[in-house]
């Protein structure tokens, strides 16, 4: 399979054929509320700059923009995410027509390329801003150049560049040469161009822009690209080296953009933007949250109650049915005379501190006066997560002050030995659901947006708190995921006979089992999870994770033992060896294959992953991945993989790398909820380094509930 992009209950659209590469996020980011106008212009590559040329100006930590352009025969769509205040990042898909390769399909190349930019020096009174860049630094090097630019604002409004370029930002009016470059198109691309990188000649660049208000933006640019590439192998007539063009940015903060470009060809551009980090917390609609009701003087010291178990009766009754109408489930109460300690399950928000506030209240208003400390036990998978420790002293207090000083006098502990069983009569416990869903494949040559349109039933019956039967059936409506061509592979074809499962699975089970969770010690949690565990492989699969709850590290491991199924994705099973439909090599797939992880939480809501081991295809390796969380739900990340699969048997794309978005309802429709969508865009997506895609991984599951996560979004504790 080239590529994938998925969308879990998405909705299905018409997809043009050129604009492609990150349409998911797009049509997200493009339906998602308005963010803050935006002062920074983007140029046809996606990335800030004028025309053409890159400028020295950042957005706003966290900004995250996708840009669809159209100039002469080249259309680009372009995904960039401010990583940091300093460093950003841009994943590119473009498709170039009337260019004549041995790559091309039907006279259009394809090309991913991805680019970083880093600011070495922020504008002042007197310097400019400067930024170095690597543009198209991974990739076949059709775009790849590299640059140092700088900008300065001369006055309200007006804005000089200038620059030097490398690589085809050095073709036209060079000054000089720094080395030797290679020049030709790497046919599988995916590796970092290093013997490139500032070589080869260099020449200027640069332009100046006026804003005389906020919404309208005049450009004028002075390129060094000569567009070498398209001019002798395409069509590509460059008539000057100026170009000139203006923004309007909307009041959602979306830039249109019409350029008049090299002297012969007219483009237009739009770019919508939004900040993950300032869209706002989801949960606007929701009911107020109940007042802490105040004890009266004296009050604490009433132990009457103690031996009257209507009371005690009342009063959990009254607890459940206030956390009932908060979204939230009473599993278990223990009373003592100064002391309660709550089982929590919480189904409607995304963060544990908005739930375990909610919680908090609650037991302000229904517990007896006597009662000082309030335990919630929060449980996930119908284990203990954490126990958050509170004084109700504190919460009559510090009510109306910040909720950073609630933090302070909050105490996490480890929930094991310390969570109450749950109330009989709570479990079995069955939860459907139908939705539709949109499966997207992006990048295969042939067609470089396919998407399959269906309905999806999924059904989880919890037979006790922490053991559950769950299964997912889908139906396709229509799509054409199953044309999907089936390249010749080097290793066991674990996911490139992908279209043979799209083509006879329907229906489809996706998934069928049952799975364990446990606490087998202190910080410890297990997974034990049977069946048919994912479309392409039935199995057995066990996780056991390390992670105390006040720490931002964890180790976990698993080991996976799989058989293939067969292709109709029904209940039969096949031999794990594969037959490769172009070379008729036989080639067997390994039963057993697992990792050792270790995962960090670095701070500023960056989370770190290591995952070593054994892959599907029997290949060692290492898979690193990189995300940022915000305290609304939103995350955006990356990931690579290398393993000792050789990068020419790997083949086109050297190894698998890929970006992920995951976009929270709630921050959407303004109510609480816990779902999610997820849009993963690979590189390409091959047999070496694929892994078994098993639901409920412990990491992910757990540490939402553990103080480094719920530290982060503890301003929700009073929402």
């Amino acid at each position: 399979m080239r590529g994938r992009a998925g969308m879990n209950d998405g909705q299905a659209r018409n997809l043009p054929r050129r604009f492609v590469g990150a349409v998911a996020v797009f049509a997200v980011v493009a339906a998602a509320p308005g963010g803050a106008e935006q002062s920074v212009g983007f140029n046809l590559y996606g990335g800030p700059g004028l025309i053409d040329m890159p400028t020295a100006e950042m957005p706003e930590d966290a900004m995250l923009s996708s840009t669809v352009s159209r100039f002469g025969d080249n259309t680009r769509t372009t995904l960039t995410f401010q990583i940091a205040p300093r460093l950003s990042g841009s994943f590119r898909y473009s498709a170039i027509d009337n260019f004549i390769t041995p790559s091309s399909v039907d006279g259009v190349y394809y090309d991913r390329s991805f680019d970083l930019r880093y600011q070495v020096l922020t504008e002042g009174q007197y310097l400019p801003s400067v930024v170095i860049g690597l543009q198209d630094f991974i990739g076949t090097g059709l775009y790849g150049g590299e640059y140092v630019v700088a900008t300065k604002t001369l006055a309200p409004g007006l804005k000089i560049t200038g620059g030097l370029g490398w690589g085809r930002l050095g073709s036209h009016g060079s000054i000089g040469t720094l080395g030797t470059r290679p020049e030709e198109l790497l046919g599988e691309g995916g590796l970092p161009t290093y013997d490139r990188w500032f070589r080869g000649d260099v020449a200027p660049f640069g332009g100046i822009s006026y804003a005389p208000s906020d919404r309208l933006r005049f450009k004028l640019e002075y390129s060094s690209d000569d567009y070498v590439q398209e001019s002798t192998t395409g069509a590509f007539d460059k008539g000057s080296p100026w170009s000139y063009g203006v923004d309007y940015t909307f009041r959602n903060g979306t830039q249109l953009s019409l350029y008049h470009a090299y002297g012969t060809e007219i483009g237009a551009q739009l770019t919508f933007n939004l900040n993950p980090r300032t869209i706002g917390i989801g949960g606007g609609i929701d009911q107020a949250p109940l007042p802490i009701d105040p004890r009266a003087p004296g009050d604490s010291a009433d132990l009457g109650w103690t031996g009257d178990s209507v009371r005690i009766a009342s009063a959990r009754q009254s607890l459940a049915e206030l956390m009932d109408k908060d979204g939230l489930k009473l599993e278990a109460l223990q009373l003592e005379s100064n002391r309660a300690v709550v089982r929590l399950r919480n189904p409607t928000y995304n963060a544990t501190s908005q739930a375990v506030g909610r919680t908090a209240r609650a037991m302000s208003r229904a517990l007896p006066a006597s009662v000082e400390q309030f335990e919630i036990v929060s449980v996930v998978n119908g284990v203990g997560a954490s126990s958050v420790i509170v004084n109700r002293s504190d919460l009559e207090r510090l009510e109306h002050d910040d909720a950073d000083q609630m933090l302070a006098r909050t105490t996490f502990a480890d929930a094991y030995g310390r969570t109450p069983a749950a109330d009989s009569g709570l479990y079995p416990r069955l939860t459907w659901s139908l939705a539709p869903y949109l499966a997207v494949s992006v990048f295969d040559p042939d067609s470089p947006v396919r998407a399959d349109f269906g309905l999806r039933a999924k059904a989880d019956w919890r037979l006790t708190p922490n053991l559950v039967a769950s299964g997912s059936v889908t139906k396709r409506l229509t799509g054409d995921l199953d044309s999907l061509r089936l390249d010749e592979s080097n290793l066991p074809r674990v996911r490139t006979d992908y279209a043979r499962y799209s083509a006879e699975g329907d229906p489809a089970i996706e998934y069928l089992t049952l799975a364990h969770y446990g606490r087998p010690g202190r910080n410890l949690y297990s997974r034990v999870t049977l069946g048919y565990l994912e479309p392409m492989y039935a199995g057995a699969s066990a996780e056991l994770l390390w992670k105390p709850v006040n720490s931002r590290l964890a180790l976990g491991a698993e080991l996976n033992y799989v058989r293939r199924r067969d292709f109709d994705q029904r209940f039969g099973l096949q031999s794990n060896e594969t037959v490769d439909p172009v070379s008729g090599r036989v080639r067997a797939i390994p039963e057993v294959n697992g990792h050792v992880s270790a995962y960090y939480d670095f701070g500023n809501g960056f989370h770190g992953q290591l995952d070593v081991g054994r892959y599907l295809a029997g290949d060692y390796g290492a898979t690193v991945s990189l995300d940022r969380e915000f305290a609304n739900g939103w995350r955006i990340g990356a990931y690579a993989t290398v393993t000792d699969t050789p990068f020419e048997d790997f083949g086109e794309g050297s190894f698998d790398k890929g970006l992920r978005v995951t976009i929270p309802l709630a921050a959407l429709l303004g109510q609480s909820t816990r779902q999610s969508n997820t849009v993963a865009i690979s590189s390409l997506t091959r047999d070496g380094g694929a892994r078994l895609n098993v639901n409920g991984r412990l990491y992910d599951e757990v540490r939402g509930a553990h103080q480094p996560d719920a530290a982060k979004s503890w301003g929700r504790f009073w929402r």
